[in-house]
């Protein structure tokens, strides 16, 4: 008799978990701040493209931090396979003073590689094999807030502008108290340290499918803070 009731169960548990892995539309925005000291905007969305989805991130610079470079955008079209996130092509521009530097990457799963063309660096112009459960760098932010769990060791392959490296990402054991425009959450820290010089950590909540804060750090020093200023849901 268990037995039959857990076969009866079992599809409504599966369904369950296909809607948790399920992606939704939104659009956050974002005030960036180096030292303390506001340089910019930013705007990160997570849009349908046809029968694909898209995730776009904006960075818009004020001042010398526009001129310095913070100016950027970066997308990539992707589709959810198996409750995977599975890039198809990605792009990215930067301007920097009077120049615009373009790349455009595609992820080929029927050929196994992944290949990018523009003002890419020599040394990464070579196709990279593709491993299932690979992703671009925006993806793996969308991934860390779908997997955080208190206490958890996340593992991931980064595979974008020409370079594959695995990647990972702990959890922390408790939640810490974040404000966003008077509403209060409880965010768990997630921190990737990639060298002892350069650290990225992702504050996520529960039931908010945007990072509540993106601290990137060098030596010591933010480079890049992203602090939440609103989001609109599905």
């Amino acid at each position: 008799m268990r037995r039959l009731l857990m076969l009866a169960l079992l599809p409504l548990l599966l369904a369950v978990a296909g809607a948790a892995w399920a992606v939704e539309p939104f659009r956050a925005s974002y005030d960036v701040y180096r030292g303390g000291r506001a340089i910019g905007v930013a705007t990160l969305q997570v849009v349908r493209d046809g029968a694909r989805w898209r995730v776009d991130l904006a960075m818009d610079g004020k001042g010398l931090a526009g001129l310095a470079g913070l100016n950027a955008q970066q997308s990539t079209v992707f589709d959810e396979v198996n409750g995977t996130y599975r890039p198809l092509a990605q792009s990215t521009v930067r301007k920097v003073l009077f120049t615009r530097k373009q790349t455009t990457g595609t992820y080929d799963w029927s050929a196994g590689r992944a290949t990018w063309t523009g003002d890419v660096k020599k040394t990464r112009r070579a196709p990279v094999a593709l491993q299932p459960g690979d992703m671009s760098g925006l993806l793996i932010n969308l991934a860390v807030i779908r997997d955080a769990r208190p206490g958890a060791t996340l593992q991931y392959r980064f595979v974008d502008d020409g370079r594959a490296r695995p990647q990972q990402y702990v959890v922390s054991t408790r939640t810490e108290p974040m404000t966003v425009d008077e509403l209060h959450y409880d965010a768990l820290r997630v921190d990737r340290v990639q060298s002892v010089a350069e650290q990225t950590s992702i504050w996520v909540a529960e039931g908010v499918p945007t990072p509540i804060r993106i601290l990137q750090r060098e030596n010591g020093e933010d480079t890049y803070d992203l602090r939440l200023i609103e989001y609109k849901g599905a």
